[in-house]
């Protein structure tokens, strides 16, 4: 009989390629890793490793393995979900992956909420980018993550991944206030001669803004960059720089900033993302719920 532990341990080795990076997700070292999967060859009677550089390559056997480990998580993580659903009560943690500007207006709402509905619910939140976040919760890292797609750039699909909508908002022009440098300007066009804060390259919003400024005629001259869209905020309000930003960004604060609208009214998704096996586990329910209603709160303030 092969042993699951084992198989899931050749399963991320699969998902992040070196038996460092399996260790330092599981808390384990990287000797226990290589000594575990010293077993499992033993056990299946086959090579299921080999050196391939710094990283370790699965043999054609060892990915038949996978394969079936792939679905054996899915049955026990199905299993573990209908356990907690024939309950009276909603207990258990979420390991929540959120991005910054949902993590800011949605966040502190729905865990207040959570706490007085579901008291026996522990939420584990960590920030993350969307694209890395929707991979980890994949690889089992998450329970649920809120993820962005802007418009034109559809958000990686992973297999056996959901995804619920969570709310739309509207992509505007900051610029900073009248009577600082940039202060004058009135449309996209008048910010094509002014310094940019966007976040780093690699980012979908980065691709989106740059197309955008394309598209209006002019390459953008992306002085500063940050992922921190408060720090984004603080430029464009001390007048050094415009910028691309949602309106999700404003909820409970106010700004100097002014807003200008953009052609064709853009706008971003956010939504909610969950492995099918586990979606319907009851902690993972509540939570999506509350922040379902919590971004309808947020969206009629907008």
């Amino acid at each position: 009989m092969l042993d699951v532990r084992r198989l899931r341990l050749l399963r991320e080795v699969k998902v992040r390629g070196t038996l460092a990076e399996v260790a330092s997700a599981l808390n384990l070292s990287p000797s226990s890793v290589s000594q575990q999967l010293t077993l499992l060859e033993k056990e299946a009677g086959v090579e299921l490793l080999r050196k391939a550089g710094r990283r370790v390559q699965l043999t054609p056997q060892a990915e038949i393995l996978v394969a079936h480990t792939e679905s054996l998580l899915s049955r026990l993580e199905q299993a573990e979900t209908d356990l907690a659903a024939s309950l009276t009560t909603v207990t258990g943690s979420v390991r929540l992956a959120v991005f910054q500007s949902a993590a800011l207006a949605l966040l502190p709402d729905a865990l207040t909420s959570m706490r007085q509905r579901f008291p026996e619910v522990r939420i584990e939140m960590v920030q993350r980018e969307p694209e890395t976040a929707l991979y980890e919760t994949w690889a089992r890292d998450f329970d649920l993550v809120v993820a962005e797609q802007y418009p034109g750039h559809a958000a990686p699909h992973h297999p056996d991944l959901d995804r619920k909508r969570l709310t739309t908002d509207a992509i505007r022009l900051a610029v900073p206030p009248a009577g600082l440098a940039g202060g004058e300007a009135r449309s996209l066009e008048d910010a094509s001669g002014l310094p940019w804060v966007m976040e780093p390259r690699g980012a979908a919003s980065r691709h989106w803004a740059e197309q955008a400024c394309r598209q209006a005629g002019f390459e953008p001259d992306v002085r500063y960059e940050t992922a921190d869209l408060q720090a984004q905020i603080r430029l464009i309000e001390s007048g050094n720089a415009v910028a691309f930003l949602p309106d999700l960004v404003w909820s409970g604060r106010g700004t100097s900033c002014r807003m200008l609208d953009l052609p064709d009214d853009p706008r971003r998704t956010v939504f909610t993302s969950a492995r099918r096996a586990s979606a319907n586990r009851p902690a993972i329910l509540a939570l999506r719920e509350v922040l379902e209603e919590t971004a309808r709160i947020v969206s009629a303030r907008q």
